[in-house]
């Protein structure tokens, strides 16, 4: 589970150019904008992720102004976003740990996560039911949800990949969708839901016509698999603003996961091809991440800049060859970096 909330150490305290009364101050791979003399390198204190969804409390009522929010689905509190101050990104909140003394526990250490104590949740958006076709809740459990952790929340994940084979792909700007074959069964499903095959979802709609559910079926069969999932960004008109400006609706493939377990990277090529769906944009491959890109700023330079289509780059994501699990995450090694150039222009 993402750690929204957590007990977290001061990295670094900087000032910034022309500002009396605010500071930078670095927290995992993040940067925050605070008050000046909150902290110093060394200390404890809260810190509270992008994307955090804050309950309204008296602590956090000096972001009412900045990120109030109110709907029916999220209900209201303050929701946390990449900002700009005095030209200086601020990605998160960092408070002192007395927001925590009247609440269970004393001894805090580092990393310690504290977001159900605090009430934060994750900023979500509903799916619409009819754009995208009828859903269902729940989801089969051999179609794992898709998520990738940001190096800036886990900056240590990029030791794990020291000498290892990886390869770099472009983080598409759409909605995650996957299509699932158990037992000769298919299944399609979005982030959170299954999709009900009415004749309703574009999303199974478009992979019906390009043949892809049928292929996957017959290369289940042909190959006598219990299960084979494929998973990927669903991108085009309704999709997110279709920022990637595209014409028709694709889908772009980023993972294979055959019997449970998640394939390397040559058959996921090779499967992708066989299927005949779109594989996501493989911009760069190498063998050793941590010697090409050795720290955090380094990645978030490689993120910047132009990427699919002649759009703005939402990101990239890193993976090894071969498949390795990671302790860190309990799960496949993976990590993604996201343009904070895009972040600042397209989170509402």
């Amino acid at each position: 589970m993402r750690k929204l909330a957590s007990i977290q150490k001061i990295r670094e305290v900087l000032p910034i150019d022309g500002a009396d009364r605010i500071e930078l101050v670095r927290v995992l791979g993040w940067q925050c904008v605070c008050g000046k003399g909150d902290f110093q390198p060394g200390d404890l204190c809260v810190y509270f992720e992008v994307d955090s969804f804050l309950p309204v409390r008296e602590e956090f009522e000096m972001l009412r102004k900045t990120s109030y929010k109110n709907n029916d689905f999220m209900g209201e509190g303050f929701r946390l976003k990449t900002m700009r101050f005095r030209g200086q990104l601020s990605q998160g909140l960092v408070l002192p740990l007395d927001l925590l003394s009247p609440l269970a526990g004393s001894e805090w250490v580092e990393g310690d996560d504290v977001t159900d104590l605090l009430g934060v949740r994750e900023w979500e958006t509903p799916e619409v039911v009819g754009s995208m076709g009828t859903f269902r809740s729940g989801r089969p459990t051999f179609i794992p949800k898709t998520d990738e952790t940001r190096v800036q929340s886990m900056p240590d994940l990029l030791q794990e990949f020291a000498g290892l084979p990886y390869y770099i792909t472009t983080k598409m700007d759409g909605s995650s969708y996957s299509i699932g074959v158990q037992d000769g069964e298919i299944y399609y499903t979005s982030h959170n839901c299954t999709l009900v095959d009415d004749g309703n979802a574009p999303f199974i709609e478009l992979v019906k016509r390009l043949g892809y559910a049928k292929m996957l079926q017959d290369y289940a069969y042909d190959n006598h698999l219990q299960s084979i999932v494929l998973q990927g960004e669903f991108c085009g008109a309704g999709i997110q603003g279709n920022r990637l400006r595209l014409r028709a609706p694709e889908w772009f493939v980023f993972t294979c996961i055959i019997n449970g377990v998640r394939v390397d990277f040559d058959t996921l090529c090779a499967v992708c091809g066989i299927v005949g769906v779109t594989m996501v944009p493989v911009e760069e491959q190498g063998n050793d991440l941590t010697v090409a890109y050795p720290t955090v700023e380094d990645l978030l330079a490689r993120a910047a800049g132009i990427g699919y289509n002649d759009t703005e780059r939402e990101g990239i994501v890193i993976r090894p060859k071969e498949p390795v699990f990671s302790n860190t995450l309990s799960g496949p090694l993976s990590l993604k970096v996201l343009n904070n150039n895009y972040l600042l222009n397209t989170e509402d």
